[in-house]
C-alpha cells in the first residue's frame, strides 16, 4: 500500500470561496489537490468532472455557495444535479459514486468547508487504498 496521496480535484466557486484562504487551508491541513476555480458552481460541467478522472483523479469535490445564497439563482443546485449525474456515471463504471462529494459554504465558513474536504480527502485514500489491501489478504 502507498503513502502517496489521493489525486483530488477540487471545483471552487469563485464568488463564495477566496482563492487565497483555500490555498492556505488546504496547505494547513496537508490536502493535496488540484484546484479549479469556476466562476459559478453552475458553470460546472459533467465534462469537466468526467476529465478529472480521465487524467488520474481518485476523486472529486466541489465547493458551493450557501444554499439560496447563489449570485447566479441556482447555481449552486445546478451543480448538485451534475455531480448526481456523475455519480451515476461512475457508479456504472464500476469506480463507485462516492468518489464525488459537494461541499456546500456554511455558517463554519471556509475552515469547516477544509475540514469537510480533509474527511473527503481521508475517505477517498482509505477506497483506493481498500481494494488491493482486501485482494492480498485473500
Amino acid at each position: 500500500m502507498s503513502d502517496s496521496p489521493a489525486k483530488i480535484h477540487l471545483f471552487c466557486c469563485a464568488t463564495s470561496y477566496d482563492q487565497a484562504e483555500i490555498a492556505r487551508g488546504i496547505g494547513r491541513q496537508g490536502i493535496e489537490a488540484k484546484v479549479i476555480l469556476i466562476p459559478c458552481s453552475g458553470k460546472l460541467d459533467i465534462l469537466y468532472l468526467t476529465k478529472a478522472f480521465e487524467t488520474g483523479a481518485d476523486g472529486a469535490a466541489v465547493m458551493i455557495c450557501k444554499e439560496g445564497e447563489c449570485r447566479y439563482l441556482e447555481g449552486n443546485m445546478r451543480a448538485k444535479k451534475r455531480v448526481a449525474a456523475v455519480e451515476k456515471l461512475l457508479e456504472e463504471t464500476g469506480l463507485g459514486a462516492d468518489r464525488l462529494a459537494v461541499i456546500q459554504m456554511d455558517e463554519g465558513g471556509v475552515a469547516k468547508a477544509i475540514r469537510e474536504l480533509a474527511d473527503f480527502c481521508r475517505h477517498i485514500k482509505e477506497i483506493t487504498a481498500g481494494p488491493r489491501a482486501g485482494a492480498a489478504a485473500k
